[in-house]
């Protein structure tokens, strides 16, 4: 305000603000002048407070307003990013999201479980569930916390608890309502449920016929056999393959719970197929000559790099050539072929010439226990998981399982990267 005013009225606004000052050093000056003292002294002395009044700076005072009125800038700030800081620390998927559920914010848990939530999109641009979506609809009409359970089939099947509840006051008309979307993972949960009730279901079926065959032997070797040294040989070597086979069959089962654990966790290193072909094949060259099958490697010049776990892969490859040649020894020939062009997929075929698979088999090949022919599968030592195992790898892998069969001619095994 006084920066407005000339400087004559500035003078004359401070005069008069500070008039008891200058009455108080006027009377002072006039004592002196009584008492003796130097008229000029006085007068000097006089000029120089008057002159520091003047002078000096204009002392502001600030008057608080009414509690409630007063004007925070800070208090005001948005409170986005001091949520963005806690939600970000967090590894359950979260996302913020408007009113208008529109998405605000999402960490980085979220992205990773379902890939970019564009800020400022609807929520139905990435999730399509009715379920959640009429959830989310009800806890902004209502401001109430709430809950459902929610299931992801791709890249993986996972399964979520999602939850949504209102973020900052609880006031019902304020036009900037937040409200926070969690998804709690509980896919182990239900994945060891159903693993449970599916080893006690396909175990004791399996189990069943081998352990009744151990039973009758053991009884007729401690019964009418007892004294037979032929017959307790020959039931001893039967007794054997028995159990081998549960042996392998009960393998084979841990290997598939444990890759349906960790079947959303994709690999992060890079291998490359040519040089592990090459293994699989002389790891499967005994069998191969055992039944009279050749194994031939086509392979690219350079390398044919994907991204996958070493190990698991070799199992896959060693399944397929190991079913080409046990199922496909007919045609005495299994080619293994590389394709890897350029900007395309790593692709990889296992190929027989044997008697082929009917047409209305092809799609249950990967599940668990299938057998084309069981009498076949039993008398070839196998366990009707192998291909359900590559699945489950390949799942993991973000890789394709193409199957073409013609019978007479048959069967191509394509794993696409």
């Amino acid at each position: 305000m006084e920066e407005n005013l000339s400087f004559p009225k500035k003078i004359g606004q401070r005069l008069r603000h500070d008039w008891t000052l200058l009455l108080l050093v006027t009377l002072i000056a006039v004592l002196g002048a009584v008492e003796g003292v130097s008229i000029l002294a006085t007068i000097g002395l006089w000029l120089l407070v008057i002159a520091t009044v003047v002078t000096r700076a204009p002392v502001t005072v600030e008057v608080a307003g009414p509690a409630g009125n007063e004007s925070n800038p800070d208090a005001e700030e948005d409170i986005v990013p001091a949520l963005a800081a806690g939600f970000s620390a967090l590894d359950v998927p979260v996302v913020l999201i408007a009113s208008d559920a529109s998405v605000v914010f999402r960490n980085e848990a979220a992205e990773k479980a379902f890939g970019d939530f564009p800020v400022g999109a609807h929520i139905s641009s990435k999730l399509r569930s009715p379920v959640v979506l009429d959830m989310i609809r009800e806890t902004i009409a209502t401001r109430k916390p709430n809950q459902v359970e929610h299931a992801e089939r791709l890249p993986s099947e996972r399964v979520y608890v999602a939850r949504i509840a209102p973020v900052g006051a609880e006031n019902e008309a304020a036009p900037e309502a937040l409200f926070a979307l969690s998804f709690r993972d509980i896919s182990e949960l239900r994945m060891i449920d159903r693993m449970r009730s599916d080893f006690v279901a396909n175990a004791s079926h399996e189990l069943r016929t081998p352990l009744a065959s151990l039973r009758g032997f053991i009884e007729t070797i401690q019964g009418p056999a007892r004294d037979d040294p032929k017959a307790q040989e020959r039931f001893l070597g039967i007794m054997l393959d028995q159990t081998t086979r549960m042996s392998r069959l009960v393998d084979d089962l841990l290997s598939l719970s444990r890759l349906e654990l960790k079947s959303h966790i994709a690999p992060d290193q890079v291998v490359d197929v040519v040089p592990l072909l090459g293994h699989v094949r002389d790891s499967l060259m005994p069998l191969a000559d055992e039944v009279g099958v050749e194994i031939n490697l086509h392979l690219p010049d350079g390398k044919a790099e994907v991204r996958g776990d070493r190990d698991e892969l070799v199992q896959v490859f060693e399944n397929l050539v190991e079913n080409a040649c046990k199922y496909g020894q007919e045609g005495k020939v299994v080619d293994i072929s590389v394709k890897n062009a350029p900007g395309q997929s790593v692709e990889v075929t296992i190929a027989d010439k044997g008697p082929g698979i009917h047409a209305e088999h092809v799609p249950r090949l990967t599940e668990r226990f299938y057998r084309v022919s069981v009498a076949d599968s039993r008398s070839k030592k196998g366990t009707g998981l192998g291909l359900a195992i590559v699945k489950h790898i390949l799942t993991r892998h973000r890789a394709r399982l193409i199957v073409k069969s013609e019978l007479g001619k048959g069967t191509a095994f394509t794993v696409r990267f």
